[in-house]
């Protein structure tokens, strides 16, 4: 178990080729995204796949989402990709934005029960995109254990999680511990699962009939006070492993 500051430019290189060697030999790392710290593995690995729920505290009911290290990437994950998600991703990615989209059959994964989609994102954090285009798709999710706060600092994430993980990557304190935004561009249409850094109305500017969280249209919603939480969780769990935030103390995923 090592944990290497990233701020510095030796420990930087020497912590990447660190971290890489235990992603590809089936260990987990903690490193920074653009959103909160992230626990991850190769996502091929089943065996690491599930190490990583069992340093959360999590079951196969909750996969975790898949980050890669670029948009082509996402060409060999998902089939038939829908036309919302392709709108999406052009917009946004890089950046805090997971969409739930169905992955290849043919892909020798097991990231738990998924039925037959995955929650990708394609991080803005140099140190994230550096490491993922070494070690190609990552499981990663937040880097804390379930029902904690999220990791704001890979020490903070070591405190929680221990000699489970191998490498842990500090880049400095997360500028905001807002999750990603995550849409469902397996419904029709689509819909947001978890509004996080990316607002209702960012999403509709580039998929003007994306459903909200209750699955209200544009104009659709009565004048009420939003969905209950326990909805919201269901829905999110559901599809993505994921858990929603209500506010920044909350707990967040990558």
């Amino acid at each position: 178990m090592r944990l290497f500051n990233c701020r510095k430019i030796k420990d930087r290189a020497t912590g990447l080729k660190s971290a890489a060697r235990a992603v590809t030999g089936g260990r987990l790392v903690v490193i920074p995204t653009d959103t909160v710290y992230g626990i991850g593995c190769d996502a091929f690995n089943h065996a690491a796949v599930q190490a990583l729920l069992a340093a959360k505290g999590r079951g196969r009911d909750m996969a975790p989402p898949v980050l890669i290290g670029s948009k082509r990437a996402l060409d060999g994950i998902a089939s038939d990709l829908p036309a919302s998600a392709k709108e999406l991703v052009e917009a946004f990615w890089p950046g805090p934005l997971t969409v739930v989209v169905p992955y290849t059959p043919s892909l020798t994964w097991d990231l738990g029960d998924t039925d037959g989609t995955v929650a990708v994102r394609m991080p803005l954090h140099p140190l994230a995109l550096e490491l993922l285009k070494e070690t190609g798709p990552m499981a990663v999710s937040s880097a804390n254990k379930h029902g904690q706060p999220p990791a704001e600092t890979a020490a903070d994430a070591k405190a929680q999680l221990g000699s489970d993980v191998s490498v842990y990557l500090e880049a400095g304190p997360s500028e905001d511990n807002l999750p990603s935004t995550i849409v469902d561009c397996v419904a029709h249409p689509p819909q947001i699962l978890r509004e996080g850094v990316l607002s209702l109305e960012q999403i509709r500017k580039i998929v003007p009939e994306t459903l909200d969280r209750d699955g209200f249209g544009p104009g659709e919603r009565p004048d009420d006070h939003g969905p209950a939480a326990e909805d919201e969780a269901e829905a999110v769990e559901a599809a993505t492993g994921d858990e929603p935030v209500e506010t920044k103390a909350d707990e967040a995923q990558a």
